[in-house]
């Protein structure tokens, strides 16, 4: 039936796709069965201190998870540093604990303090739960030896780790480093966790970096094409019984005060405000979540990246804001496809500008084979914005033993259309297939996936059909170690512009080949892996007229096992250009047919140093000209907890005698006493907007779930022809203050 369906939509290619499904479908049925097991034992409530120390008894009721295997840098090597992990539960909690032995602990790096910093500086500790047997779900974390908590939803393919890490559970761990090495307890509450109450069994997996050797290695699933985030690969933890989460009530209230001060006409005007909100969430079922905001707040939601925009369409900023994040995972779509129905930064925001949120309600979790999402907001009319019904559900129905088929609705609305007769009111419905096998020719990732999306027309232009107001796609992707390649096939409408949803062009269709071999020269010991590879890119409007050409080439990446990098690319662009845009303030780029030549260059240093940097440079051709751009990042990390990065961007462009520079600057300042208490800063500014802004963060967390923030923000615009004229004029400086506290019941 799935098969029919897919090939009646996509007609012309039906042979190809009957071919990849019947691979992917006879490879599903072969994935083997067996898998490495560790079974943990009930204890009586409160018999651990968590403290870092695997000094309890109870730790060696159980037998520990042992003998990691190399990923890197010999493949199915055992691991050069011992590794034991012991897993216990009570009545409320699942506890970890792991012994990570170290022949040098000397040699041992932890730097980074601060929840959800990337560790590519440090050793660390990652394990998974798939607290729902399925393969496809799941929950990740990560510490390393200076206590540092990661965490993240397991989403599937969108990304190489396959994690959405803006989520932040509930739960807390104790590291400490001892004579053999280094210590982890790990307490992490049932009431955290989504999960089937019928199982004794979940996957678990765990994996360990030695970040001095550049090791990496992992309890089961070794092999470099299987990712510890992939649960289908994943050992089992068995001998789970009596799970509950009690009541599965979390009250967390917050009040949150702010003085604010605008610059209107030059003429400072200041508010003092102080608010009250609240969030409520409650288990359903064990593996359902409802939850429930009120007179939403996000004062402490960090400030966007700046960036310089040379190009004619929008760019997009990753949603910051803690209700969007949690459960986000379900709302991936399509992964890979840059297609986005949802895109939570609709909701209460408006070219940057914070709309009030009245309240937002959301449900999200698992039943059976279905993954649920449901979002349902309300806003508050701002100036001439009026106040907006947002509703979004999205459904993932897991097919065979890696797959799923999807479905997505939203609608946008106004509060009162009859009164607000220009308000937008636009319902969307899509639909997404995944299909993939990791088991293809034994071990081998093959993946297929299909989506098709359509909205209803704007109110002023009923005549529009469905082709104008749709987008569809398919994508084939062959994604491995060695060999990588895929091909990839969209159509958009021209008027295709979903409300609640982001799309950076509309009406075209275009095909986008790739194909790269990545070797590992055993003859040169320094080098890990090398990358050759070509990706072709063509598009055309909708009546099949050229509007694109590229094709990209890279002659070589190196990557060194010092995890040292180096890149060269050669970009060849053929781009017809059917509308004139301007490109900086009054120079407007002219309808006509380009013809570009580009190289790129790029160097980057291991992260594990104390100082480390970045390199970029590009130079070729742009538009009616030319066009140099010099990206650099340098970060300094003295000693743990502890870190300055700053970036720097420069793009000298000519154009037909017309000459502009753009100037970015970004420092950044981070001072971690702790894991649990931050302190920090970034100053950004450009020569475009000539604004420059300051965004100060103090964070304490009190405990789990309960924070206090103190944050402070400040921009100037500058008047002078440089920044370093001090020429700066204050338009807005807002501090606030706000205090969470979760209660669990």
């Amino acid at each position: 039936m799935i098969q029919k369906r897919i090939i009646n939509f996509f007609k012309p290619g039906s042979l190809i796709v009957v071919s990849i499904l019947n691979v992917i479908l006879f490879s599903q049925e072969n994935i083997a069965n067996d898998k490495r097991v560790i079974i943990t034992k009930q204890i009586p409530t409160g018999k651990i201190e968590l403290d870092g120390f695997l000094d309890e008894p109870e730790w060696k009721m159980v037998s520990p998870a042992k003998d990691f295997i190399q990923r890197d840098p010999i493949e199915g090597a055992p691991s050069t540093e011992k590794t034991e992990v012991y897993v216990i539960y009570d009545e409320d909690y699942l506890y970890i604990g792991a012994m990570l032995f170290d022949s040098y602990p000397d040699g041992i790096l932890a730097y980074q303090k601060r929840r959800d910093q990337s560790l590519r500086t440090d050793d660390r500790f990652m394990w998974i739960l798939d607290t729902f047997l399925d393969g496809r779900t799941g929950y990740f974390f990560e510490v390393n030896p200076a206590g540092l908590m990661g965490d993240g939803l397991i989403i599937g393919s969108e990304s190489y780790w396959g994690t959405n890490k803006d989520w932040n559970g509930i739960w807390d761990a104790r590291v400490v480093i001892v004579p053999e090495g280094w210590s982890v307890e790990v307490v992490i509450p049932f009431r955290t966790l989504n999960f089937d109450p019928n199982l004794d069994t979940w996957g678990i997996n765990f994996q360990r970096t030695v970040r001095r050797k550049n090791e990496d290695a992992k309890w089961t699933g070794f092999q470099r094409n299987k990712k510890l985030t992939s649960p289908i690969h994943a050992g089992h933890l068995t001998g789970l019984k009596n799970l509950t989460q009690g009541r599965g009530i979390e009250l967390k209230p917050y009040v949150s005060i702010n003085r604010r001060r605008i610059n209107i006409e030059k003429n400072m005007e200041t508010d003092n405000l102080s608010d009250l909100g609240f969030d409520i969430s409650l288990n359903i079922t064990s593996g359902i979540k409802g939850s429930l905001t009120y007179n939403t707040d996000f004062a402490e939601a960090e400030v966007d990246q700046r960036r310089v925009n040379l190009t004619r369409f929008p760019l997009r900023y990753a949603e910051k804001r803690g209700f969007f994040l949690e459960g986000a995972g379900v709302y991936s779509f399509s992964p890979r496809n840059d297609v986005t129905p949802f895109f939570s930064r609709r909701i209460g925001l408006s070219e940057g500008k914070q709309i009030p949120i009245n309240y937002g309600g959301r449900l999200s979790g698992q039943v059976g084979n279905y993954e649920l999402g449901i979002i349902r907001a309300n806003t508050n009319p701002l100036g001439n914005i009026p106040g907006e019904n947002f509703s979004v559900a999205r459904v993932k129905r897991a097919l065979l033993k890696q797959s799923y088929l999807g479905f997505v609705y939203t609608n946008r609305s106004a509060v009162n259309l009859k009164v607000d007769s220009t308000a937008l009111d636009q319902t969307l419905y899509g639909a997404d297939l995944d299909l993939k096998t990791s088991e293809f020719m034994g071990d081998k990732n093959l993946q297929f996936q299909a989506f098709a999306i359509y909205h209803t027309a704007p109110k002023n232009e009923a005549n529009l059909n469905f082709s104008d107001l749709s987008t569809r796609g398919l994508r084939f992707s062959y994604p491995n170690d060695i060999i990588r390649t895929h091909v990839s096939y969209r159509e958009f409408g021209e008027m295709y512009n979903p409300a609640v949803g982001f799309s950076r062009r509309n009406g075209f269709k275009r095909i986008q080949p790739s194909f790269s071999y990545h070797p590992r020269p055993e003859k040169y010991e320094f080098i890990r892996q090398i990358e050759f590879g070509i990706q072709y890119e063509y598009m055309t409007d909708l009546d099949n007229n050229m509007l694109k050409e590229e094709t990209t080439i890279t002659p070589f990446n190196v990557r060194f096992e010092s995890q040292d990098e180096i890149e060269f690319k050669i970009v060849n662009l053929i781009e017809y250009l059917d509308k004139p845009f301007a490109i900086y303030e009054d120079i407007t780029i002219p309808v006509k047919e380009y013809s570009n030549n580009e190289l790129q260059f790029k160097f980057e240093t291991s992260k594990k140093r104390m100082i480390s940097t970045e390199l970029e440079y590009q130079t070729g051709d742009f538009w009616t000209g030319e066009k140099q751009t010099l990206k650099t990042q340098f970060s300094i990390k003295p000693f743990s907890g502890f870190n300055i990065q700053t970036e720097y961007e420069k793009n000298q462009v000519t154009l037909s005698g017309n000459n502009f520079r753009t100037e970015l600057y970004n420092i950044e300042l981070g001072i971690y006493p702790s894991p649990r208490t931050a302190i920090f800063s970034n100053i950004q500014y450009d020569n475009v907007s000539e604004a420059l802004g300051l965004f100060a963060k103090f964070q304490h967390t009190i405990r789990p779930g309960s924070d206090f923030y103190l944050v402070y923000t400040h921009n100037w615009i500058s008047e002078g022809d440089q920044i370093f004229d001090f020429d700066l004029v204050t338009i807005s400086k807002v501090s606030s203050l706000k205090i969470n506290y979760t209660l669990r019941f």
